[in-house]
């Protein structure tokens, strides 16, 4: 079996159909995601999230507004619609797909054999401070919200801003040591807590990470991030993060972009490499124990990692952490049991 904590597939699926004209369906497609080769794959859970950019969303460039625009109310509407797309895809695919909103909902998956879906937002920032919409995200049937993307928000700050990057700032690997949580991001994460949704703390700075762990009150996620002692790139986890989240109970997910797994020299092209994987792994069972590493593929949001090009190459996945030591009792922990762990205690 398998669980993935996070892929951006809808929101490619929306992006082509919406911005580039192709008719792009979940249940089959050329994306690194679709639902038959997740059944294919033996897939359990599927964590799908609804990604959008503060100042890029697809309702900011139909209107043909400035990247730089921040505008709240287009970034939720934004989201209302990807969500639209999510459940009419889930109907469409509903011989091979299943919503799970709670423990029973997994429960329900292993008895009937469909790949589950999970709702995930990327960008809390899309709720624009507004808890009344934090349990809006709640009732559509979100279970896990990134507070943060690559901008800051009413709820905290990012570890790579990319406001700084345009403007040519190095900070890909400068942590923000300095700004977390705003008062109001305390108060989401207490309200997450009281609902039953994942905090995720991937693309959160330093700080940020920091003041999760002090009031979060549950075990909390970094879903798709790596160990910045095998690569220093700051969207991944320090070592002393990596004890304290599991510490916590949490599980963090393997990410599959080549330029956290590996850094190389500028201008070399980075097509991402098994054997990378396989360090990251192998660091954060090292640091943190078995009981704290997942998935966390990033599948449609980033470049094609040629080692694990979607969905169909876990099997590949698995056989090379095998062939370099880890037990089938580790394998399944992270190929599955662990995520499951947090979700079930969580949802």
């Amino acid at each position: 079996m398998i669980t993935d904590m996070h892929c951006d597939t809808i929101s490619e699926i929306r992006h082509r159909r919406a911005l580039e004209g192709e008719a792009c369906r979940l249940e089959e497609n050329t994306l690194h995601i679709d639902a038959r080769r997740l059944k294919d794959s033996g897939y359990l859970l599927q964590c799908f999230a609804l990604f959008v950019s503060l100042r890029g969303c697809g309702a900011l460039r139909e209107q043909g507004e400035q990247p730089s625009v921040s505008r709240p109310d287009l970034a939720w509407e934004e989201v209302r619609e990807l969500h639209r797309v999510y459940r009419q895809e889930l109907e469409c695919c509903g011989k091979l797909l299943q919503s799970v909103e709670s423990a029973k909902d997994l429960e329900q998956c292993r008895r009937t054999g469909k790949v589950g879906a999970l709702l995930t937002v990327e960008e809390g920032g899309v709720c624009g401070g507004s808890l009344d919409r934090l349990e809006e995200l709640y009732d559509m049937g979100v279970r896990m919200l990134t507070l943060t993307w690559n901008f800051p928000n009413e709820l905290g700050h990012p570890n790579i801003n990319a406001l700084d990057i345009r403007q040519g700032y190095p900070s890909l690997f400068l942590p923000d040591t300095l700004h977390g949580l705003t008062d109001r991001g305390r108060d989401f994460v207490a309200r997450m807590g009281e609902l039953g949704m994942l905090v995720d703390v991937s693309h959160l700075s330093d700080k940020g990470f920091w003041d999760v762990a002090e009031v979060c009150g549950r075990p909390f996620v970094a879903s798709h991030s790596n160990a910045r002692a095998v690569c220093p790139c700051v969207r991944n986890l320090t070592d002393e993060m990596i004890r304290t989240l599991a510490e916590r109970g949490g599980v963090m997910g393997l990410n599959f972009c080549a330029d956290f797994l590996r850094t190389v020299p500028e201008g070399e092209k980075n097509p991402g490499r098994l054997e990378d994987v396989t360090a990251h792994a192998r660091h954060i069972l090292r640091v943190g124990g078995e009981d704290c590493l997942g998935l966390g593929s990033d599948f449609d949001g980033i470049d094609t990692n040629q080692a694990l090009p979607g969905a169909q190459s876990m099997g590949k996945l698995w056989e090379a952490l095998k062939q370099s030591g880890f037990t089938e009792r580790q394998l399944d922990k992270i190929f599955y049991a662990n995520v499951l762990r947090v979700l079930e205690g969580v949802l």
